[in-house]
């Protein structure tokens, strides 16, 4: 039976209190150590999740060097291993710097069993999200859609047409808000067609000046105007062979948008300067965050031009619709700023989870991206709070009235966001709900949600 039962290390010389942890903590597979070389063991050995650390160990049981020492090195020997450290009343500050150390937790002795027992029950759901995120992470790393972090229907069906369309020749029009990732997907479409092997450039149409624009697309011959002293080839003939992006292509001025319309009509440019009509094979990916068809109305967006661009037009959701990537995505960019910032793992405090997941993140992934790293650097101790991410109140939008829709939404959303948080494993998902497996397949029947793999 004990094989099936998480493996939790007491770390604790007091045979008496072994016995009363031993006792109070029967729902785990305990293992005790009383001193540093014997807790190092278990850790090589067993590499528990969680373990409970009393901060007097001999050769020091009336302080606590030996303690902090054996801490240190336990979260040398296994980072992610979540230490709860049992400490005295009067030795407050001796915890607090254990805390810094990247401790997880502290609890205070004589220890009381149900407060322990949550303690270390939310230790163990903490890492084993972590772990799971991570295994996710590397699962994705080999696809060309890895850099798609997501569990939301809605964008796994963008992803499903992206593999779709990217081995044919097709030109794709990508439409999202700033920050949506359409750089990634445009990159996935290269990745996953039969140019791969070749160049994928990109140009940004509202970060260059209009008087450089033209050169930069179709480059120039030497002498075209001053300053012009070599022969230079433009981003478009560099693609030759492979794919060509034109990121934000609603910012492109009406004459470059003439001179781009004939080179996917003709499949040949003409540098500046140049008299010489120069095939080019290239795929045209291009993205924006305007409302295209409104420029064409407008006279802002040549009509030709539009339906040459989109052949096949993919809309990406903005984060605020994608149901659970919120907190899926925020324990991915914490362990990535925690790896790339030399920082002991942090978790985030269940205050900071609600605010992630309540703010409408009109930044989208990259507003995301850099409030985690913020709060990664500014964060003290091992833990992210509310306070640590910055984010301003949002007021709550109006709510239907109607029972059975209130109730059926709630469930949806309830039922994702905890697939999203355990990564699809169902037995902690009903954990989490706090509802058997089988009803929770009935459910998710009911709502049409699948989980993959």
């Amino acid at each position: 039976m004990s094989q099936t039962k998480p493996k939790l290390l007491i770390i604790e010389d007091d045979p008496g209190v072994q016995k009363q942890l031993r006792w109070s903590l029967d729902a785990y597979d305990v293992v005790v150590a009383g001193d540093r070389e014997a807790a190092l063991a278990q850790i090589r050995r067993h590499e528990p999740a969680v373990c409970t650390m009393d901060l007097g160990l001999p050769p020091d049981p009336d302080g606590s060097t030996e303690g902090l020492a054996t801490l240190q090195q336990i979260l040398a020997l296994a980072p992610d291993t979540r230490v709860i450290v049992l400490t005295g009343n009067q030795d407050h500050a001796n915890a607090v710097k254990a805390i810094g150390m990247g401790a997880y937790d502290f609890h205070h002795k004589p220890c009381d069993p149900e407060m322990l027992n949550l303690v270390i029950q939310r230790a163990f759901f903490l890492h084993n999200l972590q772990q799971e995120n991570r295994r996710m992470q590397q699962a994705q790393a080999d696809s060309p859609l890895a850099g798609v972090i997501s569990r939301d229907p809605g964008m796994s069906k963008v992803c499903r047409n992206i593999e779709k369309v990217a081995p044919t020749s097709a030109s794709v029009m990508l439409l999202g808000e700033s920050g949506t990732g359409k750089e990634v997907l445009a990159r996935a479409v290269h990745a996953l067609s039969p140019r791969a092997k070749e160049r994928f450039m990109a140009i940004n149409c509202a970060a260059i000046p209009e008087n450089l624009l033209e050169s930069e697309l179709f480059g120039y011959e030497k002498g075209a105007f001053t300053g012009a002293a070599k022969q230079t080839k433009g981003k478009v003939e560099l693609a030759h062979g492979g794919t060509f992006f034109l990121d934000e292509v609603g910012d492109l001025p009406m004459a470059l948008q003439a001179k781009l319309l004939r080179f996917l009509q003709e499949r040949v440019i003409e540098r500046i300067g140049g008299h010489e009509e120069i095939p080019v094979d290239v795929r045209i990916v291009c993205a924006t965050h305007q409302k295209l068809k409104e420029l064409c109305t407008q006279g802002r967006f040549r009509e030709d031009l539009y339906y040459r661009l989109s052949e096949i037009v993919v809309t990406i959701p903005p984060l605020r619709q994608r149901e659970g990537d919120a907190a899926l995505l925020a324990h991915h960019f914490k362990n990535k700023f925690c790896a790339a910032e030399g920082r002991p793992s942090l978790h985030f405090a269940p205050d900071a989870i609600a605010a992630i997941e309540a703010y409408n993140w009109p930044g989208n992934v990259r507003e995301m991206e850099n409030t985690i790293k913020r709060a990664v650097i500014m964060a003290d101790g091992n833990t992210i709070v509310a306070d640590d991410l910055g984010l301003p109140g949002e007021g709550a939008e109006e709510e239907p009235i109607n029972l059975r829709q209130v109730r059926d939404e709630a469930e949806y959303k309830a039922i994702v966001k905890a697939l999203a948080r355990v990564d699809g494993n169902i037995v902690k998902a009903s954990e989490v709900l706090g509802v058997s497996r089988p009803t929770l397949y009935d459910l998710m029947g009911r709502h049409g949600i699948k989980v993959s793999g």
